[in-house]
């Protein structure tokens, strides 16, 4: 099995609904987002995936939450936008986006401060 990686990041402002603290106010993260891919064949090239590829993929969803009050977006209606709840929507939407493709999203990590990781794999 192989296994790449790339990482990114988005700024946006969130409130924790319910939450008895801090981050039941409105605020905002510079999220670090990882994304590992994986699958068991490489390509011609000798690769899982082209790193380029990889990247403009997750810049395209990336950009549905960049720069935007999360609890406002449809994807949050019925649930906080918790850095939980965002590995696992940009979890969904990559793996919806690399259906076809010979490899498949393996996890995904959110960091919205320095060592607070959260992660979501199938």
């Amino acid at each position: 099995m192989f296994e790449v990686s790339i990482k990114t990041h988005f700024s946006a402002a969130h409130r924790l609904e319910g939450y008895n603290g801090a981050c039941a106010e409105l605020h905002g993260h510079n999220w670090e987002v990882e994304v590992f891919v994986s699958g068991e064949r490489l390509d011609a090239a000798g690769m899982l995936v082209d790193f380029r590829v990889l990247k403009d993929t997750v810049a395209e969803v990336i950009v549905g939450v960049d720069h935007k009050y999360l609890n406002d977006l449809p994807m949050f209606v019925d649930c906080n936008p918790s850095s939980e709840q965002i590995a696992k929507y940009l979890y969904d939407e990559l793996s919806a986006k690399l259906g076809n493709w010979s490899c498949r999203v393996s996890k995904v990590s959110v960091q919205e401060a320095p060592g607070s990781i959260a992660s979501y794999w199938e």
